[in-house]
């Protein structure tokens, strides 16, 4: 399949089923906790056959030095789990889908600190761009009264903002330990870390993990198959196929696939503050992106 597959067709339905990631979430009653862990499980336990099958010799080559780095990793992504799902509980869609994807501004500027990369004007001007929209989202409308969808968008906001902080670590800290084992053991080790996060959590939370219908538990598995398998895994199989330029400016589709699905499935409809603030993140992203991958 992997050798019949064009790259770029791929790609496109992995930027579809990414955008219903946001729809599914709300359309779950489960707490937001529940919902994450879930599908972080779910996720695993589908990819568990196929890094047995393959893979099998790839996790006996894990230093202790990867397993910390596996570990740092795991507990960034079930943090930003838990902060974005929750942050679809306080704003719109379209606001904290277009924030959490500045995660590639946090990355650029991570591997500035931490990684010594060298960080060109247009990485920078994209990064001042897309920081301005962010701002024009979160307080834009709370100045001009507008109605918006969301109980607290300005809590919202920066939930999701900080779900984007904590991808980008999950990014960063697995980037070497991406480098010397295959994509589905890596994603097995860290998806493992940040389920057992999320367990902990939820029940520190005292949320139930059982007595849900049948209707929840198919969403739960929805977001596992969907966002999980044919969104972010194809998308980390696409990244060897084609640049990652195209890959990151492909995930600028995510916002707009999102916002559109919430207007027709969910009649949210986005204000125009949130509209022109959104544009201008994505605007910045972009030329983020492709500044790095230049």
């Amino acid at each position: 399949m992997e050798r019949a597959t064009p790259p770029l067709a791929a790609l496109a339905v992995a930027v579809v089923a990414v955008s219903t990631s946001a729809i599914l979430v709300r359309y779950s009653s489960a707490p937001s906790l529940v919902k994450a862990f879930y599908r972080v499980l779910f996720t695993t336990l589908l990819l568990v056959p196929f890094a047995l099958v393959r893979h099998r010799d790839a996790f006996g080559r894990l230093s202790v030095r990867d397993w910390f780095v596996a570990i740092a990793g795991g507990v960034a992504l079930a943090i930003h789990f838990a902060s974005w799902f929750e942050s679809l509980e306080y704003t719109s869609v379209a606001a904290s889908v277009t924030i959490v994807q500045s995660q590639v501004l946090f990355v650029a500027a991570g591997a500035a600190l931490l990684l010594a990369e060298h960080v060109t004007r247009r990485t920078l001007a994209g990064m001042v761009v897309a920081l301005c929209g962010i701002a024009v989202m979160s307080v834009g409308d709370a100045l001009t009264g507008a109605n918006v969808a969301g109980a607290a968008p300005l809590y919202g906001n920066a939930l999701a903002l900080v779900g984007a902080v904590c991808s980008a670590g999950y990014v960063l800290t697995g980037r070497s330990l991406r480098q010397r084992i295959p994509l589905v053991p890596y994603v097995i080790v860290v998806y493992s870390v940040c389920a057992v996060v999320l367990l902990g959590l939820t029940v520190a939370d005292g949320a139930a993990l059982v007595d849900y219908p049948a209707r929840e538990w198919l969403l739960f598995l929805g977001m596992a198959v969907g966002p999980g398998l044919f969104g972010h895994t194809v998308l980390n199989w696409a990244l060897a196929h084609v640049e990652s330029s195209v890959v990151s400016v492909s995930l600028l589709g995510e916002p707009i696939g999102s916002a559109l699905l919430a207007l027709v499935l969910l009649g949210e409809v986005p204000t125009t503050i949130t509209v022109v603030g959104g544009a201008v993140v994505l605007v910045g992203i972009a030329v983020t992106s492709r500044a790095r991958a230049s």
